[in-house]
């Protein structure tokens, strides 16, 4: 199963999501096959790490992504992955404008999998304090554990 996480500049919350579920799958589900990416619809930060704040607060809760880079989402990763999971209603538009037809079934919000959250959006930490980062790890570990709950789910 090949899953993509996208956001808008991909140095916040796609990045986060990408190592959570990493770190997560292979603690709670290593039997599962992954393999995990993420982007960004926008060019901003192509070639950079996480921002900064990201990485302490994702380093804080055991979680290393000081290997990522950002990227923006290309044509081929619609093919390549079997889901295209956005952090928020935004970038949901943006990926079905850009996916063929045919392959809008892949795209989904990845709040999906925490109905518990109350919300449908990861908010964008970038311009806010210290708090919006925690937040954004909130949402997408439980968010990641629900996905997993479907994968594991999905291959029985």
């Amino acid at each position: 199963m090949r899953i993509l996480f996208v956001c808008l500049g991909n140095i916040c919350r796609s990045p986060t999501a990408e190592g959570v579920l990493r770190a997560l799958a292979a603690r709670e589900a290593p039997e599962l096959p992954l393999e995990v990416d993420s982007a960004g619809t926008a060019a901003y930060h192509a070639g950079e790490p996480p921002d900064p704040r990201t990485q302490r607060a994702a380093a804080r809760r055991g979680y290393d992504l000081t290997a990522l880079r950002a990227r923006v989402i290309e044509p081929a990763d619609f093919e390549r992955f079997d889901m295209v999971l956005g952090m928020d209603a935004e970038n949901l538009r943006v990926l079905r404008r850009r996916a063929p037809a045919h392959l809008h079934e892949r795209l989904r919000l990845l709040l999906e999998f925490a109905p518990e959250s109350g919300t449908r959006d990861v908010p964008d930490p970038y311009y806010g304090g210290p708090n919006g980062f925690e937040e954004v790890l909130d949402l997408v570990e439980a968010a990641t554990r629900g996905l997993l709950a479907h994968l594991r789910a999905s291959v029985r």
